[in-house]
């Protein structure tokens, strides 16, 4: 029996499709055990206070398709702090040319090589956050009431009130002449900053959210970014809370 052209491209296409969906149900969800940090932390883009030193690292980032895709050309991680006021999030991006170019608020960060968060709270409702951040220090923070996939729309006037941030640069910014080492980020998100969007309780050990980290990296000449995560989702969408990572507070 012959097949057309045409039918053999839709058959290739829907054999993709079934092949990414099943990549992504096997995928199981990373987790991630936060403790509470013994006092307040310095937001200055540096991980070198003693309470990060003795908070975890995550597994390093891993292509966001997961073990379908190559392992990421930079190594990416982070780790999670908390207390009674803040989430704290701190990362390290090693980048062998640090360069950005973004400097309006809320501007679209993942336009710039950027790292991202995904954070979804024990709401019983489908609504989550979503924060970027460039190494210029220029953010992005915004609401979700859904999914894109089930008819969400973003929020952009979700501004997080009190937020602290901070980047720390090994090299120098857009300097092609040299090779640089990367850049750290270092985030506090008041507990307080969620609740005009959805009823956020703050969290107490034992309570556990979801939650997964992305780094969007350009290569030069690429049409298609790279995107890199802790936990993969299975398939080229962030925005499928129920394969992100789980955050424990202990």
């Amino acid at each position: 029996m012959k097949i057309s052209t045409i039918a053999l491209q839709s058959l290739t296409a829907t054999t993709l499709l079934l092949a990414s969906l099943l990549s992504a149900q096997s995928a199981s969800p990373k987790s991630y055990d936060c403790y509470r940090a013994s006092k307040p932390l310095s937001i200055d883009g540096k991980l070198d206070e003693g309470a990060w030193k003795k908070a975890a690292w995550t597994d390093d980032f891993v292509d966001i398709e997961g073990d379908a895709k190559p392992k990421p050309r930079f190594r990416t991680r982070a780790k999670v702090l908390w207390d009674d006021e803040y989430l704290y999030i701190g990362a390290e991006l090693e980048e062998p040319e640090i360069k950005a170019k973004l400097t309006e608020h809320d501007s679209v960060i993942f336009h710039d090589n950027d790292f991202e968060l995904f954070i979804k709270p024990p709401t019983g409702t489908p609504g989550y956050y979503e924060f970027e951040i460039n190494a210029l220090n220029t953010s992005w923070d915004l609401f979700l009431n859904k999914p894109y996939l089930e008819g969400g729309k973003a929020d952009n006037s979700w501004d997080i009130p009190g937020l602290k941030t901070a980047v720390s640069l090994k090299g120098t910014m857009n300097d092609p002449s040299d090779k640089d080492k990367g850049w750290s980020v270092e985030i506090a998100i008041p507990w307080t900053a969620f609740a005009s969007r959805l009823p956020v309780e703050k969290p107490k050990p034992g309570t556990e959210w979801r939650l997964n980290f992305s780094r969007v990296e350009w290569k030069i000449g690429q049409k298609r970014e790279d995107n890199w995560v802790w936990s993969p989702q299975g398939i080229v969408n962030m925005h499928v809370p129920e394969k992100w990572g789980y955050l424990r507070f202990r």
